[in-house]
């Protein structure tokens, strides 16, 4: 038996030779190279096919079956490495030569490598975070060894809310740009909508139904959870004297401004001032003296509407 394959295999390496001119050593090598690399794609699919049934959670899924494919590349190519060099002694004169190409030809290549490093060991974000790197802001979806993805919010769709792209940013960004983090520590985001009303409206009565509102849409609506936030930010020396809403006052050229700042959930930022606006609307109907504002053009009479006391004297008599 034994005696037949290896009668068999002189004669497949002596056509192969004759006609592509590769040599016996050489087709040995592609061989063994391509039985390992079928055996790597065979033990990955099992895996992946084992993980798919007993882990349910797909975030922890997905990290799982990704470590396994880094650990089956790094088999993967220490088998080609001892195929085609040798073993060690071939790998260090291997890189011995190639080194100094390396550099400067796989530059970027090597720099992501080192982002990715980064990126597992410092976490400046995980899976499912929201993150914004220089221009670009989304929710992490995929980290990759040389590029991570983000399902891409904002841009031309309002109150950053998704656009449904999917943005590929090479790991080297997290070296080059500034990396916001929504939701990582701090798991809140402090929002705020302006309401204006008319000079003439009971502003104090419309500042205390927007409170009432504020407490009412706040993320933050009890001490126990406040208390959880204060904890988490401490990690990162993050310091909020107070985290409750608060409805702040100020006077523009076309009336008075009531800013509401409250805490919400970064994703959930549209809906909840949506939620407040409709409280508002709802509310405002309600009060004859209370009116919205918007920029107009108006003249005033100093002498009918002016106060008695701020008049010109002239004009008093």
């Amino acid at each position: 038996m034994a005696a037949g394959l290896e009668h068999l295999w002189q004669l497949i390496s002596g056509w192969v030779q004759d006609t592509l001119g590769v040599p016996p050593s050489v087709l040995s090598k592609i061989m063994w190279s391509a039985a390992v690399l079928m055996g790597i794609l065979a033990v990955r699919w099992v895996v992946a096919r084992i993980v798919d049934r007993r882990v349910k959670e797909p975030a922890r899924r997905y990290i799982i079956i990704k470590t396994v494919s880094y650990l089956l590349g790094f088999v993967l190519v220490l088998a080609l490495i001892r195929i085609w060099l040798g073993g060690v002694s071939g790998l260090a004169a291997y890189f011995g030569i190639v080194s100094a190409g390396l550099a400067i030809a796989l530059q970027d290549p090597l720099t992501n490598i080192a982002g990715w490093i980064f990126i597992s060991m410092r976490k400046p974000f995980v899976l499912g975070d929201r993150v914004q790197i220089g221009s670009h802001a989304g929710d992490v979806v995929d980290i990759g060894l040389f590029q991570f993805s983000i399902v891409e919010v904002g841009n031309w769709v309002d109150a950053e809310q998704s656009t449904g792209r999917l943005i590929h940013l090479p790991n080297a960004s997290v070296f080059r740009e500034a990396v916001a983090n929504y939701t990582q520590g701090f798991n809140f985001i402090w929002n705020e909508v302006p309401v204006v009303v008319t000079f003439e409206s009971n502003w104090k009565k419309a500042k205390k139904i927007l409170s009432e509102i504020a407490q009412r849409y706040t993320a933050i609506k009890s001490e126990h959870a406040a208390e959880q936030v204060r904890r988490a930010a401490s990690k990162f020396l993050i310091y909020f004297q107070h985290l409750t809403p608060i409805v702040w006052t100020s006077a523009i050229d076309y009336g008075v401004k009531l800013t509401i700042r409250y805490l919400c959930h970064p994703r959930q930022r549209r809906s909840s001032e949506s939620a407040i606006w409709e409280a508002v609307l709802e509310e405002f109907s309600k009060c004859p003296d209370i009116d919205f504002a918007y920029p107009t053009q108006r003249f005033f009479d100093n002498v009918r509407e002016g106060k008695p006391r701020l008049r010109p004297a002239d004009e008093g008599r």
